[in-house]
């Protein structure tokens, strides 16, 4: 009979299992031992560097003045009769108009573009994909001198257009929209090429195999996926057509109730009477406002 100081004695129920090791408790301590993410981001925000901070609120100080001088210079008590006037409500309708127009014109040409140069390879793409983007840095000005060259009455098409068809574009509310949508389009097809990219186009390709043709995969299949970005590039094209100036004085001209949109009422206005600039001001300021609410969950969400 073993004795039960001796080795292998059965005394009971086995306790020579390896005991599962407590990680720490204390402070900062998680799961192995280390520190949870939570609490290495809480710290991170602990310490602020002064050489960081303040031209931090300094920057924040510059972008918020300006726009806090114009709710406190606004003549709220005037307000209401400036903003009813028949002027400001032809600016108004013309800039809702147009910048809707030329969203429509961005979404019908910029989506295919964007395909185009997310999912196709041909030679000259990055010269294509940098041409496209060019209206984004480029002078507002000289986009519109650059449309009164191609498409005005003696421009390389537009003297087509005059001659064959009679067709005038220059000063008119369809150079409104063509201006708008010139410079507002890039801001689309770059929302969209990059919402591709990031879509598998596995499923698109799944689809072709199936029997479906390229264009009924890329609308039945595709078009469902990228939906929020199209979205938001619709939503920044749009923001950006209703605020465009220079393209538009330069390609469209200031004629009231045809070519003046809510930028040029507000040009227009600063110089006779500041009082409506500032009102005008504040319509187009709650328009971006409204903008950025609209993307809250794209650009607004923390990390």
């Amino acid at each position: 009979m073993t004795s039960p100081d001796e080795p292998g004695a059965a005394t009971g129920p086995r306790t020579d299992r390896p005991r599962r090791r407590r990680v720490g408790k204390g402070p900062g301590a998680g799961e192995g031992g280390g520190t949870t993410p939570r609490r290495i981001h809480a710290a991170g925000r602990r310490g602020v560097p002064l050489p960081l901070l303040l031209p931090g609120v300094l920057a924040l100080v510059f972008l918020l003045l300006p726009l806090l001088a114009l709710l406190v210079r606004a003549p709220w008590r005037s307000l209401p009769d400036q903003l009813t006037s028949t002027e400001v409500w032809q600016a108004l309708q013309l800039s809702l108009v147009s910048a809707t127009l030329a969203t429509a014109v961005s979404l019908v040409l910029g989506v295919p573009l964007a395909w185009l140069l997310a999912r196709t390879d041909f030679p000259g793409r990055g010269l294509v994909r940098a041409l496209v983007t060019l209206p984004l840095v480029l002078p507002p000005v000289v986009g519109g001198v650059a449309l009164l060259l191609a498409l005005g009455r003696n421009g390389v098409i537009g003297k087509w257009l005059d001659a064959w068809f009679g067709i005038t574009l220059p000063f008119t509310t369809t150079a409104v929209v063509l201006a708008e949508a010139f410079v507002a389009m890039p801001f689309l097809v770059i929302s969209v090429e990059g919402t591709l990219r990031a879509a598998d186009p596995r499923f698109e390709e799944a689809a072709t195999t199936l029997g479906a043709s390229r264009f009924t995969a890329f609308r039945r299949v595709t078009l469902p996926l990228i939906a929020p970005g199209v979205a938001a590039g619709a939503v920044l094209a749009w923001a950006r057509a209703l605020g465009e100036f220079g393209a538009t004085i330069t390609f469209a001209g200031n004629f009231p109730g045809r070519t003046q949109t809510m930028p040029l009422a507000v040009y227009l206005a600063l110089q006779n009477d500041p009082e409506a600039a500032i009102s005008l001001s504040l319509v187009l300021l709650a328009v971006s406002i409204a903008v950025l609410a609209g993307l809250r969950d794209r650009w607004l969400t923390g990390v």
